[in-house]
Parts: C-alpha cells; structure tokens; sequence
C-alpha cells in the first residue's frame, strides 16, 4: 500500500469585475502570482470577468489580492470578491487558462 500526503495550504478563490479582459490581466496575475512563489491558476469567465484560484503563504496570498484590486495598466477593477479558506490546488506552478 502507498501513502502520500498531500499539503493543506490556504487558497484564495476570487473573481475579478470590470474592464479585466483584453488588457493583459492574466498575464498581469501570472506574472505577480509566480513572483510571490504562488501555485494556481486565472482564466476569463464567458461573463467578462476574471476567475482566479492562487495556493500559497497566506501573505503572499494578501499580495496577490492587493495586486487584483490594482490591475495592470488598462484595467478598471470594478469589484473582487474573494474567499480564502484551506486546501489544495495540486498544481506545480502558476498557469493562465
């Protein structure tokens, strides 16, 4: 029998509102998820919106979520609801979809 553990770490789950499509925003997340040493992943939502689901240092987390609220040059952040709770992503690095 094999036994493996897999680590429980915090992950923020959010969606991010606003003009965040067509103006690099994934590559804007990616970007500042990986340089915090952050795992996940963003992708665009068929309603305009930006999904994001980011596993890491809690602080780095926090990071992550400042740099949502701003957005790359371009984008307006209307809104970023957001949800951080314990888990696992399983993903070796930080991937736009």
């Amino acid at each position: 029998m094999c036994w493996y553990s897999v680590a429980i770490m915090p992950v923020l789950h959010a969606t991010v509102r606003g003009r965040v499509q067509g103006v690099g925003f994934r590559w804007f997340v990616c970007r500042e998820a990986r340089a915090l040493g952050l795992t996940g992943r963003v992708a665009n939502l068929p309603d305009g919106s930006l999904e994001v689901a980011a596993e890491g240092d809690r602080a780095a987390l926090d990071g992550l979520l400042f740099a949502l609220r701003t957005g790359p040059a371009g984008s307006h952040v209307s809104a970023v609801e957001h949800l951080v709770a314990e888990g696992t992503l399983g993903l070796a690095r930080f991937v736009i979809e």
